[in-house]
C-alpha cells in the first residue's frame, strides 16, 4: 500500500485484526541488501535462517511481538487444494486474475481491481 489504508475500511481492518499490519510499514526504510542477504540465507525444507552465527527460525509469537498479529483463535483462512483455482478466486473476491499461479495473489492485480474505496462504494466492497 503506497498510503494508509483508507478509513472506509479501517474498521473491518481491526475487526480481523490487521490493522496494526496496515499501518506497521509507516516511516520503516527497507533496506534492500540486508532483505537479499536473508532471502539467499533462507531455507524454506527447515523454515529457517542459516546465519554466519547459527540458525534462526522466526516463530508465530515472534510474529506476535513484531507485528501485532493475533496468533491464537480463529485463522482467517485455512489450506485450500483446488484444481480450479479460478473458482476460489471468484468465490472469495468475486473476479478472476488473468494470470493464475496456484494460490498465489500478485500485488498490483489486487490494487488494480480494488482501489480504495470511496463514499459511493458498498459495505460489500469494503469488507
Amino acid at each position: 500500500m503506497h498510503g494508509p489504508p483508507s478509513p472506509l475500511v479501517e474498521i473491518y481492518l481491526q475487526e480481523a485484526g490487521f490493522w496494526h499490519v496496515a499501518t506497521v510499514s509507516r516511516g520503516c526504510k527497507l533496506d534492500p541488501k540486508l532483505i537479499s542477504m536473508l532471502i539467499e540465507r533462507w531455507r524454506p525444507d527447515t523454515h529457517t535462517f542459516h546465519l554466519p552465527c547459527r540458525e534462526c527460525t522466526i516463530t508465530l509469537e515472534d510474529v506476535n511481538l513484531q507485528l501485532g498479529l493475533p496468533v491464537d483463535g480463529y485463522a482467517v483462512t485455512g489450506s485450500v487444494q483446488s484444481g480450479d483455482w479460478g473458482a476460489v478466486y471468484y468465490e472469495l473476491l468475486g473476479a478472476i486474475p488473468e494470470n493464475i499461479n496456484r494460490g498465489r495473489i500478485e500485488m498490483g492485480w489486487l490494487q488494480d481491481k480494488f482501489p480504495n474505496p470511496d463514499d459511493d462504494s458498498t459495505e460489500l466492497e469494503r469488507i
